[in-house]
């Protein structure tokens, strides 16, 4: 399954079709100690399979080396912590046979997402194959074990545990290579009368808002619901309702079960709307990658605009995995961008991967007395514009890149 795609990683389908390639680029949150270190990158390109209509990349990392050390922390984020409260009620009430097991999170970080069921009263397990992150979620209270999730992992999981009555797995699906094998762990590690919720960046979303950015070597698989629902039916586990999640610009979060029950009205919906809308034609996909280099030339056009400004000071905000993507494929370095905030103590005093954009705390930032602040973690714009303006009273513009077409958002003294 690593390295050039030979087969779909849904439907196994040998018929793959390239057709948007961004060039080679290092992995999206290997961030540099210094500037002057030296990157392994690797082919970042899409193809689309005409037998299951899944879009995927073409080439497999090494799981080992993109998430053993992991710098994404899910607590960081004001919008996934509030997210977190609903999506623990949204889950428990979807769950007719009670939860008398355990609750089991695949890929579960920090633990952000189980701490509500923690303080509702479940049991609850992670599973995360990030050490350093494990630790976290320990020292929070949150069981973790370190693994990377599989159906042998799922087996042995049962053997110490016993099944589980709720299974979750969030933005994780979408960055598995073997997606048949952690779909059978699921189904083997999920009671009978158990309730399954998968969220993943929507395929559809990313196609109508034109979210580029969100292609690199960690997101394998774009799902619509027509593909997931082809993988998830060929191992048994039938989908029942799907809603929409705010993370990642808009997500699908997909619930399911091990038998087919009555459908909720939003399934057909979700189905009809990807079939009226050509969501899971080539056709479409090649519009979006004309799309992406047009919104390429418009974004270095508003950079260079502030550039002719002289003393106008453009700094970026965000050294999200996402920015990456955007910052290599539009090739902007630190002489578009001299420095990026973060709030992410990880990530701080490190370098943007490829570009090499230097990446410090918000306050060390914003002391330089910033003009314009080009949010890369646009899918936290709200969140960020809001705190900036508390703490820093910013008059300035924001620039904001996406979706759709980048926009410039005037912020006057208040």
């Amino acid at each position: 399954m690593l390295g050039e795609l030979q087969r779909c990683r849904v439907c196994g389908g040998s018929d793959i079709r390239p057709f948007f390639d961004l060039g080679e680029q290092p992995l999206a949150n290997s961030l540099p100690e210094n500037p002057d270190q030296q990157e392994q990158c690797y082919p970042l390109a899409l193809s689309w399979c005409p037998q299951c209509s899944l879009v995927q990349l073409n080439y497999t990392v090494d799981p080992k080396e993109l998430f053993s050390s992991y710098v994404w922390v899910t607590g960081t984020s004001q919008t996934a912590r509030d997210f977190a409260e609903r999506f623990s009620e949204e889950l428990i009430k979807r769950v007719s046979g009670g939860t008398d097991s355990y609750v089991l999170e695949i890929a579960s970080n920090d633990g952000t997402f189980l701490q509500p069921f923690l303080k509702k009263g479940f049991k609850v397990l992670g599973i995360d194959p990030a050490k350093n992150i494990v630790e976290m979620a320990e020292k929070s209270g949150v069981p973790t074990e370190c693994l990377f999730w599989g159906d042998k992992t799922a087996r042995d999981v049962v053997e110490k545990h016993g099944k589980a009555a709720v299974i979750f797995a969030r933005n994780v699906l979408p960055h598995v290579a073997n997606t048949r094998d952690f779909v059978q762990g699921i189904g083997a590690a999920l009671r009978d009368d158990g309730v399954l919720a998968i969220e993943a960046h929507y395929g559809k979303v990313i196609l109508d808002e034109l979210h580029y950015d969100s292609i690199y070597h960690e997101h394998l698989c774009y799902f619509t619901l027509k593909s997931l629902e082809k993988l998830l039916n060929d191992f048994g586990l039938f989908v029942f309702d799907v809603v929409r999640s705010p993370i990642s610009g808009g997500s699908l979060v997909v619930y399911a079960k091990k038998r087919r029950v009555e459908e909720r009205s939003s399934v057909a919906v979700y189905r009809e709307q990807e079939e009226k809308d050509q969501a899971n034609t080539l056709e479409s996909w090649i519009r979006f990658r004309d799309r992406a280099i047009r919104h390429r030339a418009k974004l270095l056009e508003i950079l260079d605009f502030f550039k002719q400004g002289g003393d106008t000071v453009v700094v970026g905000y965000g050294a999200s995995a996402r920015s990456s993507t955007l910052l290599n494929f539009c090739g902007i370095n630190s002489t578009k961008l001299p420095v990026i905030a973060d709030m992410n103590p990880l990530k701080q005093g490190r370098y943007t991967a490829g570009t090499h954009i230097p990446i410090r705390n918000v306050e060390e930032v914003m002391a330089r007395n910033p003009k314009c602040i080009f949010i890369l973690a646009w899918n936290f714009a709200d969140e960020i514009m809001k705190s900036i303006g508390e703490k820093f009273n910013f008059t300035g513009e924001y620039l904001v890149p996406l979706p759709r077409d980048p926009r410039r958002i005037r912020v006057e003294q208040s």
